[in-house]
């Protein structure tokens, strides 16, 4: 029997809008960070261009990766997102999505990351436990430990280790080097992002270095592992022969990063939003388009 055009059209809009809702669930523009790194690090991994395939399932691994990480951490936090102010209006609390339907995404996301590395090599596929059991850790730390922030970063830096070792299907030294520089940058910027919740975190006990040791500790670790980010991006560059422009973009990239800390300060805060997606953002973009130029001369 033909189904009626109206309820089709209605069907469509009805699924249009929940996978609008999806993506703002899960803040999709925020893979603006790891992602750009994943193409560094395969740019730098191949002393180029990857092959077409490379770089197709390196894309569909980190998205696979990201979105069952964010969809996972959503699930695991909806009861306390609900209590804070600043989350109250998330998908799950407010039940434009159920949570049956945010495991679908989680569990399709998973199969989208394990036949992604299954198509890259041998390595990927079997380290791939590994980075997934990470993935799920995460989201139970900040009940845990105020060290959350360098877990997050470990999860995020995976990226680039994982890029690193799907062109080569080996741990090398600049690989690890850019894991462990993605990984402390995540960390640092998202401990100035947790200041804005460090009245929240203290009242339902949310363990966090703001939290923990106040403002301005906070804001100072931020800035130590910023820079020792910075040096691990010249140690990146340094064992991976890498060019010219490699270097100048990350010397802008070390002003972006004193021009975050420059935004906010103890006294305010108003500008985290800023300093958290905006500077980062442009950061992460910045380091890629170094790489793509150095591949292109």
């Amino acid at each position: 029997m033909a189904v009626p055009v109206g309820r089709m059209q209605g069907a469509l809009a009805a699924g249009w809008r929940k996978g609008a809702t999806f993506l703002e669930m899960i803040k999709f523009e925020h893979t603006i960070f790891a992602l750009p790194f994943a193409y560094l690090a395969a740019l730098l991994a191949a002393g180029g261009f990857p092959t077409a395939g490379q770089f197709v399932w390196i894309t569909l691994a980190m998205v696979g990766a990201r979105t069952a990480a964010m969809s996972l951490n959503r699930i695991i936090d909806r009861a306390m997102d609900a209590l804070n102010p600043r989350t109250a209006g998330r998908a799950l609390p407010r039940g434009l999505l159920s949570v049956a339907e945010v495991w679908l995404y989680t569990l399709a996301s998973f199969a989208l990351l394990t036949v992604a590395a299954w198509q890259l090599n041998s390595l990927c596929l079997k380290l791939m436990p590994v980075a997934v059991a990470v993935l799920v850790i995460y989201s139970y730390t900040k009940r845990w430990t105020w060290v959350c922030h360098l877990v997050l970063g470990v999860a995020d830096g995976l990226a680039p280790m994982g890029a690193w070792v799907g062109i080569t299907a080996a741990f090398d030294l600049p690989g690890v080097l850019l894991w462990v520089a993605v990984s402390l940058w995540v960390a640092g910027f998202d401990v100035v992002y947790a200041c804005q919740d460090i009245e929240f975190d203290r009242r339902y006990g949310v363990k966090s270095i703001p939290a923990r040791f106040g403002l301005r500790a906070a804001l100072t670790t931020a800035r130590i592992w910023h820079l020792l980010a910075f040096i691990f991006l010249v140690g990146t560059g340094v064992t991976a022969g890498a060019g010219p422009l490699y270097w100048t973009g990350l010397a802008v990239a070390g002003l972006l990063l004193v021009w975050e800390h420059r935004l906010v300060s103890p006294a305010d805060l108003s500008r985290v939003g800023q300093a958290f997606f905006n500077v980062n953002g442009y950061l992460s973009l910045l380091m890629l388009a170094a790489g793509l130029a150095d591949a292109l001369v």
